[in-house]
């Protein structure tokens, strides 16, 4: 392999690893926000941990408050009959340090009506901070930044 793309934003080639364990943490957390686990939904963040984002009037922080926010999103989907599905892609991972990271993706908010039509609700990036916290990584601050606003 050529020298230029043995490290790529500070991932070296062999860290493929450290690559799948980011795409798991993303599946997960995509999974259990849809599925109303809203604890566990929470716990991929550090229990300080600060969501950003203009779809809501002020940041959640700590764990408490990303718990009940992961609850009212779920409630929310179920009071309107539709299931809500977060589609993330083109993750892009870079390090920032040998426990840190900064994890960039698109994600896109889909909502289905029990029995008709799906529609996108929304098209966003995230841009996360990661940190790894007892022998995990989990998400130190998200920042959403939708693709609709000026």
């Amino acid at each position: 392999m050529p020298e230029e793309f043995d490290v790529v934003n500070g991932i070296a080639h062999e860290d493929i690893g450290l690559l799948a364990e980011v795409h798991q943490l993303y599946g997960r957390q995509s999974h259990l926000i849809d599925e109303g686990a809203a604890a566990e939904w929470a716990a991929t963040f550090t229990s300080d941990g600060e969501f950003h984002s203009p779809s809501y009037p002020a940041p959640v922080v700590g764990g408490a408050a990303l718990t009940e926010f992961a609850q009212r999103f779920a409630d929310g989907a179920s009071a309107a009959g539709e299931v809500h599905r977060h589609v993330l892609t083109n993750i892009a991972v870079a390090a920032l340090g040998d426990e840190e990271l900064e994890v960039r993706a698109y994600l896109q908010i889909v909502a289905t009506r029990i029995g008709g039509e799906s529609r996108l609700v929304r098209f966003t990036t995230l841009t996360d901070r990661v940190i790894r916290e007892d022998g995990r990584w989990r998400i130190a601050r998200r920042t959403v930044r939708r693709d609709d606003a000026a």
